[in-house]
């Protein structure tokens, strides 16, 4: 067998490296990390814990707690759907805080494609704010 043959893999077994080795444990031949398959509602809370990272940049407190989530519907693959919306169609961070929220999203492990729609309806209002936001802000 020739060397162009030998590198690009003819005669080997699949369980084997280009140098015949079998591959470290946890890839395989091609060096691809088997990744561990996560239930969609155990995506759920750290999903959650990434989105409180988020902030708008007028407002002191999460996105999440300030009730700018409407949904995050996770499926079986880890692909996640979010509805947001921002507290004034107006607000100067519209365009931006979409993929404030993706890029926050996409760092979890487990999670596959992210989608984030912008909704307007229902409107926002103070009432959706966690009691936590409230009291932050003083409105409590």
């Amino acid at each position: 067998m020739n060397r162009l043959a030998r590198l690009a893999g003819f005669g080997r077994k699949p369980e084997e490296d280009a140098a015949g080795e079998p591959p470290p444990e946890g890839e395989n031949a091609r060096g691809e990390v088997a990744v561990e398959r996560v239930e969609p509602e155990e995506l759920r809370e750290p999903v959650i814990e990434a989105l409180r990272g988020v902030h708008d940049p007028e407002i002191p407190v999460n996105i999440y707690d300030l009730g700018l989530i409407y949904r995050i519907e996770i499926g079986d693959k880890g692909d996640l759907d979010i509805d947001m919306t921002l507290t004034a169609p107006a607000c100067p961070v519209a365009g931006m805080m979409p993929r404030m929220v993706e890029d926050a999203v996409r760092q979890v492990d487990g999670v596959g494609e992210v989608r984030v729609e912008l909704v307007w309806d229902p409107p926002w209002t103070q009432d959706r704010m966690t009691d936590e936001a409230r009291l932050q802000l003083g409105l409590m």
